[in-house]
C-alpha cells in the first residue's frame, strides 16, 4: 500500500462534539458507521450536542 498524505485521508465530523476528525486505520472495515471522534463523545451520545463558542 503506498504511503498517504494526512490531507488526503477522508474525514468526517462528531456528531457529539462538531469537531472534524480524519480516517484511521483501526476504521478500515467499518469507517462508514463511525460517527463520534473519540470514546468520550461515543459515551456521552446522549447529550444535546456541544454549541459552538
Amino acid at each position: 500500500m503506498k504511503m498517504r498524505k494526512k490531507s488526503d485521508l477522508p474525514a468526517k465530523t462528531c456528531v457529539r462534539c462538531g469537531r472534524p476528525f480524519a480516517w484511521r486505520k483501526k476504521w478500515e472495515k467499518v469507517w462508514d458507521e463511525v460517527k463520534y471522534c473519540s470514546d468520550r463523545c461515543r459515551e456521552n451520545k446522549s447529550l444535546a450536542p456541544r454549541e459552538k463558542a
